[in-house]
């Protein structure tokens, strides 16, 4: 009698890690309270409710029969018109609509782009450490997720001469994330000028996430000059998230900045994916994008303060260095080197009930770091790092 035949699963998927921060939460429900109230710097998630009044908005976009209905493959127009003029006013450039999709948030505009510019048996270029989600998505799509190492002595910051030596004629991009997850650290406009170039000059696509670029210091004029250039719609592909500046991530807003040309292609797999993003919420960002600014700009500071709190609080503790810091983020080095960067997180929150990633969550050779999410809590909570780290061994 024939046996049946199993079914089969896509193998590029089963070997996929699975998603990581669950494990760590886990770690933290065996904590007892023994020294306190835990205090989760593990996931970036905003650690304060939107304004009331975007909430209002969102509620009489729900009401709105058209609300109901399907909206455009690449987001609703006023949307796309009001981020068009937004970050027309961030790059010093003007920018067309048609050169913004909305997405179901920034993984899904990163899943779209990657589907868009490589296939099954190529390379993309990310950074180390990398954000999981970037390395998971190209792992399942066949895509080999070429590491760009960055050194710790260069505050994380990618180079690119390393880069170039990596490249081969199978590389199809290079992702560069700043402020950058998981590190924080800050590209240079000097070191994203750099790597502008080098993609337009070897025909490659230079694919800028920036999550976080609400959470630049004071200061700052602007990211980088790469979308001021005429020719960027041929090499450049910036992604964004709402989810963070506008504190969201329940809505699952993101964008896609790109040429027409790229765009009708990537518009396409949105069809096949979302259809049309969530429009009640597309209705109140599209207000909040001006109405809740001086909200957005106050949350900056306030955020931007949290790391400078996180610097001071760890600066007694010259085991543990501070590597990088910025934006939502801290990478920092612990003093036990003979042990595993799980081990050295698992019994951080279950003895002092702070819970961190460990590194090698990150990618390769990041066993003696550990990511900090500084922006998940407030001040007073950061400033209890100092007490809980102090004798603290493994």
């Amino acid at each position: 009698m024939l046996q049946p035949a199993s079914a089969v699963l896509n193998p590029n998927l089963i070997d996929t890690g699975t998603p990581p921060i669950p494990q760590a939460q886990g770690w933290a429900r065996a904590y007892d309270g023994r020294s306190g109230p835990l205090v989760d710097l593990s996931q970036a998630v905003p650690g304060s409710p939107p304004p009331a009044e975007l909430l209002e908005r969102l509620a009489q976009a729900a009401r709105l029969p058209d609300s109901t209905r399907y909206g455009p493959i690449t987001g609703d127009m006023p949307l796309r018109e009001a981020y068009a003029a937004d970050i027309a006013t961030v790059y010093g450039a003007a920018f067309k609509p048609a050169e913004v999709a909305i997405t179901s948030g920034c993984n899904q505009a990163f899943v779209m782009t990657m589907m868009a510019l490589a296939k099954a048996g190529e390379n993309v270029l990310l950074p180390v450490p990398w954000y999981f989600n970037h390395e998971m998505t190209l792992h399942m799509l066949g895509i080999e997720a070429r590491p760009l190492p960055c050194d710790p002595a260069a505050g994380f910051v990618p180079n690119v001469a390393t880069a170039e030596a990596l490249i081969d004629s199978g590389t199809r991009a290079i992702v560069l994330v700043t402020p950058n997850n998981p590190t924080g650290a800050i590209y240079p406009p000097a070191t994203i000028a750099a790597f502008a170039e080098l993609c337009t000059r070897r025909g490659l696509w230079l694919v800028l996430d920036e999550t976080y670029r609400d959470f630049l210091p004071a200061g700052v004029a602007a990211p980088h000059q790469v979308f001021a250039a005429t020719s960027w719609q041929d090499s450049v592909i910036g992604l964004y998230s709402f989810s963070k500046a506008y504190a969201v991530p329940g809505w699952r807003l993101g964008a896609i900045t790109a040429g027409e040309p790229v765009m009708a292609q990537i518009a396409k797999v949105l069809d096949c994916v979302q259809i049309s993003p969530v429009r009640a919420g597309q209705a109140a960002v599209t207000w909040g994008i001006e109405g809740i600014r001086p909200w957005r700009e106050a949350n900056r500071i306030e955020i931007n303060a949290r790391a400078a709190l996180f610097r001071e609080a760890m600066a007694p503790h010259n085991g543990w260095r501070v590597l990088a810091a910025g934006a939502y983020f801290a990478y920092v080095a612990h003093p036990f080197a003979d042990v595993p960067a799980a081990e050295v997180v698992r019994a951080l929150v279950q003895e002092r009930g702070v819970l961190a990633l460990p590194g090698p969550y990150f990618g390769p050779g990041q066993e003696q770091h550990l990511r900090i999410a500084i922006a998940n809590v407030a001040a007073d909570r950061i400033g209890e790092l100092s007490d809980r780290l102090r004798g603290f061994s493994v």
